[in-house]
């Protein structure tokens, strides 16, 4: 029985998988075509000031999921951690997401929850039944006058769309709250890494059967040579993009180094047109049991992702979706490849989604091969 197993990308899909199936007795070869482990999770020492920075972005941990909490605390040490998000709008910093705080500053009253709640529902256009656009679920649920200092323009600046060209689940990510809790995340486990993600991923592939091959990009012509494939990379590439290019944003850093404290927040978003750039991450602020005197900050800006850029977020408009069922369509006739992770099946997933995902994937596999079936091409259906 052929026990080697192949996994393109060593971001945390790949890492778990591979941790998994290595330690279930499979030969395991791992290839990333980046220099690094870790994917966009990637986390390095600042060589001038000695920061944790997130390479390509900050990345806080929250989950709900004890059985994904329980693995990754198996490879590292996590602090605890609250993402305390401020917003820049018209002039005057607010705090996020929208709470009682927000609302009682933006409008210059002292209400309390449920006089809030009531004025915020006043606001709301009753005339939108059935939200399907971001800018109807706005509307709908916190009027005009947040949804313009708020989103509109943060999301043309995120996305590079018009409000009205997005589904309204983007904004169902986003929480209002009727009391002063201003914790970005409601989730029971929140935290970070104490020496970074990569540490986190590398230890993951630090086990007997796993070899890991960097700077390496995987031809599918070999997937012959392998009991099984896991690929973690963009599905429109494994295909050669033979249906387009599926439509990805992608970010753009400017790096300031500075002496002391630059914003005083780890994340500080600028939701109108003053500034061109989204947000301005501080990143030793993602470590508060750190002290360091110099700090780094990234101004991001985002934008359409060209094929020589990396992707980071699958936009999937309504009228992408023929397109992606036609991907769809060749990885379920693909033999002996399983598409894992954000890229592999376009979809926005936390890390905890991935992570577990990945764990039921390797699970699968296990079982299918203890069967002698085959495993399926997706785990979970992207269109679910």
């Amino acid at each position: 029985m052929n026990k080697n197993v192949a996994i393109i990308g060593a971001g945390f899909s790949g890492a778990v998988i591979a941790n998994q199936l290595a330690k279930a007795g499979y030969q395991v070869e791992v290839f990333e075509s980046r220099s690094h482990v870790a994917g966009n999770c990637h986390s390095e020492r600042d060589k001038e000031t000695d920061v944790m920075v997130h390479v390509y972005g900050p990345h806080i941990f929250h989950t709900d999921n004890e059985r994904v909490w329980a693995f990754v605390n198996e490879f590292g040490k996590f602090n605890s951690y609250t993402n305390r998000v401020k917003a820049i709008t018209n002039g005057r910093v607010y705090t996020l997401p929208i709470n009682l705080l927000t609302i009682n500053q933006f409008f210059g009253k002292t209400f309390r929850p449920a006089e809030a709640q009531e004025f915020l529902a006043s606001l709301g256009d009753k005339t939108i039944e059935n939200p399907l656009t971001f800018e109807d679920q706005a509307l709908r649920f916190v009027g005009r006058e947040l949804y313009e200092a708020f989103f509109k323009t943060y999301t043309v600046k995120q996305w590079g769309l018009e409000p009205t060209q997005l589904p309204a689940s983007i904004l169902k990510r986003l929480p209002v709250r009727f009391n002063y809790d201003d914790n970005y995340f409601s989730h029971k486990y929140q935290g970070m890494p104490a020496d970074g993600y990569t540490s986190i991923v590398e230890k993951m592939l630090d086990v007997p059967g796993v070899t890991v091959h960097l700077n390496t990009v995987f031809d599918p012509a070999l997937k012959g040579d392998y009991a099984h494939v896991f690929y973690s990379g963009p599905i429109d590439a494994w295909f050669n993009h033979q249906e387009g290019r599926l439509p990805y944003r992608t970010l753009d850093f400017e790096v300031l180094r500075e002496t002391g404290d630059y914003q005083g927040n780890a994340v500080i978003n600028y939701c109108d047109n003053a500034q061109p750039y989204t947000r301005i991450t501080e990143h030793k602020h993602f470590s508060p049991w750190e002290k360091h005197e110099g700090t780094v900050c990234y101004v991001e800006y985002s934008r359409q992702c060209t094929e020589k850029d990396i992707p980071y977020y699958p936009i999937r408009l309504a009228n992408d979706k023929v397109q992606l069922e036609r991907y769809l369509q060749l990885a379920q006739n693909e033999t002996n490849v399983t598409f894992v992770g954000r890229l592999g099946t376009y979809r926005y997933l936390d890390m905890d989604v991935t992570i577990g995902e990945a764990l039921d994937a390797a699970e699968k596999f296990l079982a299918c091969a203890s069967e002698n079936s085959p495993m399926p091409a997706f785990v979970v259906n992207p269109l679910g």
